[in-house]
């Protein structure tokens, strides 16, 4: 929510995940949405509906790149950001694209999220997230969400420091969730990435408009 170089207390947890990816020799980069002039809107370049300035389609080639995408959040009001919401619209926009085999374009990548915030809702930020990103085309490991909560009201947020040291930093459970979050993430692209992706019989949006239809039999023709 706030732009660089002011601190952001989800990106400190987001950087855990990222030291975990680069040990492993995964080129990992985090993108902070609010430092780029993106539209509000659902399609892939919101200049051509009449908005001077729309970044979102240079931000697109890095997306469009990447194995792996992991949305971090904080929680406001028991929901992810405006900022969240937003870049789950701009991808949507991009959803109806196709690669060579005729699937949806986010098939074959893998999806995950971090959320922090000083009040419940971690799941059910997770929930919507990680929803959003499978219908769309997203695959998602087990355990692909990971964060830190504190004490319900105002407070230290994640990375904050404390007489103890940083706050959450020593939270075995964050720990240990956000370490499985990134190695399922890993653990799946590299599958998906030797595989090949999804295999195109059954989910060719392409092969569908030229009529094939599989296995599919309308119930009222039986």
């Amino acid at each position: 929510m706030k732009k660089s170089p002011r601190e952001s207390h989800t990106r400190k947890l987001i950087e855990v995940s990222m030291n975990i990816m680069e040990k492993e020799g995964v080129e990992a980069e985090c993108i902070r949405l609010v430092d780029h002039d993106v539209a509000y809107g659902v399609y892939p370049d919101m200049k051509e509906q009449g908005v001077d300035t729309d970044e979102w389609p240079e931000l697109w080639k890095k997306v469009e790149a990447a194995d792996i995408l992991v949305v971090g959040t904080p929680i406001w009001l028991g929901e992810k950001s405006s900022v969240a919401t937003k870049l789950i619209e701009r991808l949507y926009a991009m959803s109806g694209l196709q690669n060579e085999r005729g699937q949806y374009l986010f098939y074959g990548k893998a999806g995950g999220c971090i959320v922090t915030g000083n009040e419940d809702g971690i799941k059910h930020c997770a929930m919507g997230v990680l929803y959003a990103l499978q219908h769309i085309g997203y695959s998602i490991p087990p355990q692909a969400d990971a964060g830190w909560i504190g004490e319900a009201g105002p407070g230290p947020s994640y990375g904050d420091e404390s007489k103890n040291g940083p706050v959450g930093f020593d939270n075995e459970f964050t720990q240990r969730n956000t370490t499985f979050m990134t190695y399922n993430l890993l653990h799946l692209a590299k599958m998906l990435k030797e595989h090949g992706g999804y295999p195109a019989y059954g989910n060719s949006r392409k092969e569908w408009d030229d009529g094939t239809r599989w296995n599919f039999e309308n119930p009222e023709y039986r």
